[in-house]
């Protein structure tokens, strides 16, 4: 697939090992996303880098370790550093993800679930709430991917999803490999998860690649974010597109890294399945 002149809704996860080529080429790409605890402190290399990007492409800041759904007190160290950033920047969207990373003061370097329960709604959305009333700024939360499933749980995601973003007032990134990996890990219809979801609160898309494991004799889809788009996820894409509309749309790929040309292939296609739906649009930053 030949390169646009310009996308506009496409982006890429940019990554450190393609700034240089980056900058030099300049894609034609709708902005980029990064990942915002790599930017905290004052100076450096990789900021400065990002200084230039924001010079050329919008840039969303996408977090990985507010956890949102912990129980211990936030880092306001972590929150600090998080505004300094947000002020410098002026990203064109703020995100984190619908999880919790630790307990009692112990971090784990991971994205875990939460029970859907009352309590957890509203433990969710104050917490929300105190970090957008913080930055000043409205928060995207993102849907994870998760191998298990609470007892405790009264709603379903996509139900608690809706309800966080319509008391909170926050968005929703909706992350459609993540609907997809969970939906066949757990057994459930990813179109009707989309279909549940509300219209008002979607605001932006992740597409990213998975991996499988076989594990007691099954096959488990991980959430690993180092293969090209499988063609399930593209389809489940169409039905986000009809469903949501148009939205910034985000290639993630953290490891195994590509050249920066196949990554940019990925979003060129994720543009052409926009255009597909809608017709082709142009927007002027």
């Amino acid at each position: 697939m030949s390169a646009p002149s310009q996308l506009n809704w496409s982006g890429i996860g940019l990554r450190a090992p393609h700034f240089d080529e980056f900058l030099t080429r300049k894609p034609p790409i709708a902005f980029v996303e990064v990942h915002s605890e790599n930017y905290f402190g004052e100076g450096g290399k990789s900021l400065y880098f990002l200084e230039k990007v924001r010079n050329h492409y919008p840039v969303n800041l996408h977090g990985v370790s507010l956890s949102i759904g912990g129980s211990d007190p936030f880092d306001l160290r972590y929150l600090k550093q998080l505004k300094v950033l947000v002020d410098h920047i002026e990203p064109r969207s703020i995100s984190d993800h619908l999880s919790w990373s630790g307990n009692n003061g112990i971090f784990l370097p991971d994205l875990l679930p939460l029970p859907y329960t009352e309590e957890a709604l509203q433990h969710v959305i104050s917490r929300i709430q105190f970090v957008q009333d913080y930055l000043q700024r409205t928060l995207l939360i993102e849907n994870i991917s998760s191998y298990i499933t609470y007892t405790q749980s009264t709603f379903c995601e996509s139900e608690f999803l809706n309800e966080v973003a319509k008391q909170s007032g926050c968005g929703i990134l909706l992350d459609i490999s993540n609907v997809y990996i969970n939906a066949y890990n757990l057994k459930f219809d990813p179109q009707a998860y989309l279909l549940s979801l509300s219209k008002t609160w979607v605001k932006e898309f992740h597409l990213a690649g998975f991996s499988k494991q076989e594990i007691d004799q099954k096959t488990v889809l991980i959430d690993s974010h180092n293969q090209p788009i499988a063609a399930e996820i593209w389809d489940l894409f169409r039905v986000a597109i009809k469903q949501f509309g148009n939205h910034p749309t985000l290639i993630e790929w953290d490891n195994d890294l590509p050249s920066l040309m196949i990554l940019c292939q990925e979003a060129y296609k994720a543009e052409s399945f926009i255009d597909d739906q809608h017709g082709f649009i142009t927007i002027t930053n």
